[in-house]
């Protein structure tokens, strides 16, 4: 039964909560929490939620464990526990639209067990979650916690009612924030919420806005598709990005408009691909997507002029973003309402080509950000099916599926491929991840030299005698006909699967290109080309190939030990395969790891790459933490962020000198930056200073 409080005594409680927060708009609830007053990471103040409840039925809870990939223990270490139907009733500004995002930790809380928790959330009449499992979820993101975020437009009321009900053992909640924001969305007919599906910052790096909402923007390189990554960029110091007016600034932050993504100088190359983006949705829902722009490059008219596409449908012929915003530095952002599941897809394909036919002065596209937003259906449900994770994990698809699909190499260490800079990070600090992509049916109209006939014999030109030729017959023997029981990871250019051959006495990774995917036709091509020619101990080899009825199939080393986020980060009653036992890796073992992708990176930059280690210009979703671990190191905090299960087994001059080359690592220009062989000796080095030689 809900609680009945007078309004009079509701804006008592209100007043209250803003005294004891410290912040005179939001509702920051750590959910389970005693004490009165909890500050996360980033200086925000958390409450506790108990004053908010409308029964005493529900149970305060804190983890038996906490994952090092956490960004902060408010408001994930405690948690209520829901064993029947429970509502919230909060307080608030009857007439602003508000952000509600939900916080969930799926740990193990005393007897309770997260993964058995299937619960669904509702409020002001509508459904945000159904039959929802944060376990699940959290497992198929391979993310420790999980944050969903909801718009509620106004409700004419002071009062807003969150509902948690049951449906399989008990509800939980770890943290929740209520936030009233000014009206930033084009209206609608009738009362209706949204679900934030994506808000990346194109061309830049993970950050959270310092405006009052604290919206996250992430890096978008993970849902880059293909080979055709573009060029990163960065407005100019001479370069004035501003504001057309006060009100824009509710729409994004400055930083969102100062980094792009283009398709690069090059304009015979640009006019041969597009740069897509690949999202993935529920399906059967309408989704607005808001695409921000600001040209800080060019400040004429009809000097960049491109197409957009969304799902296979022209919604721009001329983009003009100068023409658009009055000027250079000037942001601006469109909205377009886009169907998806219609056909069964559950994709959001976003393009961007350049129009030739307008005559531009250079043949280019540029883009800003993207935010993607679920619109709540006509039963007022945004509630999605929950993901099914894979039964098993590959240290080489998990990282191809989830960041820029070069082709150029696959790194054992997986994590660690991009650069030491992210071998310093991986190796002991706390991460999380982003979402990764997963295959669909819907493409965009590509414009490449390419066909699908002329991919046939293109492996036999390539491999040259050194890759292995499979049929198609033999894929799906290998495959059990590509069963989705075998499914191990996905990605923009398919599906990848678990397999055996040669009469089950090898074990392989079967990656499998969707039969309509042209436009990653480059980088399977590049992938035969390279990897049939290396063979080095720290990257997983290239075993063979098959081109056989238009199919694009690659078969790697099967890496059968896991990935190395589960050997960091989980223990034992985590891990979904049973085949799989994970232990803590020592300091030692951890140092080994960083020497062996060193070795594979040094490898490649001296018989393939020719470039440094790390590209400023082309950043991905690690990035942000090597620009955490700078900060914390100009704070005097590196220590801190250091796995507590070794921090004191490490040798004070080892980690010294680590955190020095490192450091050295992460270093602004590429003239700064040491060479991959200059690295390994200084790791090296480091591994003597462990053992004590």
């Amino acid at each position: 039964m809900n609680c009945i409080i007078p309004i009079v005594l509701w804006a008592i409680i209100i007043t209250i909560m803003r005294v004891d927060s410290g912040d005179d708009d939001s509702l920051l609830l750590n959910c389970g929490a005693s004490v009165n007053e909890a500050i996360d990471s980033s200086g925000r103040k958390w409450i506790p939620d108990s004053k908010f409840l409308s029964t005493n039925d529900s149970l305060p809870s804190t983890a038996n464990s906490q994952d090092p990939s956490l960004p902060s223990t408010v408001p994930y270490m405690h948690s209520r526990i829901f064993q029947s139907e429970t509502t919230y009733t909060f307080p608030i500004s009857p007439t602003s639209r508000h952000w509600l995002r939900l916080h969930f930790y799926p740990s193990s809380y005393d007897h309770f067990d997260s993964a058995s928790a299937f619960f669904s959330v509702s409020t002001a009449g509508f459904t945000l979650l159904r039959n929802f499992s944060a376990s699940l979820t959290a497992q198929s993101l391979t993310q420790a916690y999980l944050i969903t975020e909801f718009t509620i437009n106004q409700l004419n009321s002071p009062l807003l009612h969150l509902t948690f009900t049951p449906l399989l053992n008990f509800a939980f909640i770890n943290g929740i924030e209520i936030i009233p924001t000014p009206e930033i969305f084009p209206p609608q007919p009738h009362a209706y919420a949204m679900q934030t599906m994506f808000r990346l910052n194109v061309g830049g790096q993970f950050f959270v806005s310092d405006s009052p909402d604290s919206r996250t923007w992430y890096d978008d390189s993970p849902h880059i598709y293909g080979a055709g990554f573009g060029l990163a960029a960065s407005a100019d110091t001479r370069v004035s990005v501003a504001y057309p007016s006060p009100e824009f600034k509710l729409i994004a932050p400055l930083d969102v408009y100062k980094t792009a993504r283009t398709m690069g100088p090059n304009s015979t190359l640009n006019v041969n691909y597009n740069l897509t983006w690949i999202l993935d949705v529920d399906a059967n829902f309408t989704y607005l997507v808001r695409l921000h722009f600001c040209d800080f490059i060019f400040g004429k008219v009809n000097q960049r002029v491109f197409f957009v596409f969304i799902n296979n449908r022209t919604v721009e012929t001329d983009a003009d973003v100068v023409a658009w915003a009055g000027g250079m530095g000037k942001p601006v952002y469109k909205d377009y309402r886009v169907g998806v599941g219609r056909n069964g897809d559950n994709q959001v394909w976003l393009a961007l080509h350049p129009n030739p036919e307008s005559k531009p002065q250079y043949y280019d596209s540029i883009l800003n950000g993207i935010e993607v937003f679920k619109l709540n259906d006509t039963t007022g449900s945004l509630a999605g099916p929950n993901p099914i994770p894979s039964p098993n994990k590959i240290a080489t698809v998990t990282h191809a599926s989830r960041s820029r699909k070069s082709g150029v190499v696959i790194v054992l260490s997986a994590c660690v491929a991009a650069a030491f800079g992210v071998v310093f990070i991986v190796g002991f600090f706390k991460h999380g991840k982003t979402r990764g992509s997963e295959e669909g049916a819907s493409w965009i109209p590509i414009y490449g030299s390419w066909s699908r006939s002329s991919r046939s014999g293109m492996i036999s030109s390539i491999g040259k005698g050194l890759c292995r030729h499979f049929s198609l017959g033999e894929m799906r023997g290998a495959t059990n006909g590509f069963s989705e029981a075998c499914v191990v990871g996905v990605g923009g250019f398919g599906k990848v699967y678990r397999g055996c051959i040669d009469g089950n006495a090898t074990e392989v990774a079967v990656k499998r290109a969707h039969p309509s995917s042209q436009q990653g036709l480059n980088e399977f091509l590049n992938e035969i080309e390279l990897l049939s020619k290396l063979r080095h101990r720290h990257l997983v080899s290239l075993i063979g190939a098959c081109e056989e009825n238009n199919e694009m199939i690659l078969v790697y080393d099967y890496m059968a030990n896991g990935t190395l986020r589960e050997h960091l980060y989980d223990d034992n009653n985590n891990n979904n395969d049973s085949t799989i036992t994970t232990t803590t890796l020592s300091w030692k073992q951890r140092l080994g790891i960083c020497i062996g992708a060193a070795r594979g990176i040094h490898y490649l930059h001296t018989v393939a790459c020719a470039r440094p280690p790390i590209n400023p210009s082309l950043p991905n979703e690690q990035i942000c933490l090597a620009d955490w671990a700078l900060m914390s190191y100009r704070n005097g905090g590196i220590h801190e962020m250091i796995d507590p299960r070794i921090r004191d087994d490490i040798n004070p001059k080892c980690l010294e000198h680590y955190i020095e080359t490192a450091l050295s690592c992460l270093s602004h220009d590429s003239i700064d930056r040491p060479s991959m062989g200059h690295v390994l000796s200084c790791l090296e080095y480091c591994l003597k200073l462990q053992i004590g030689e």
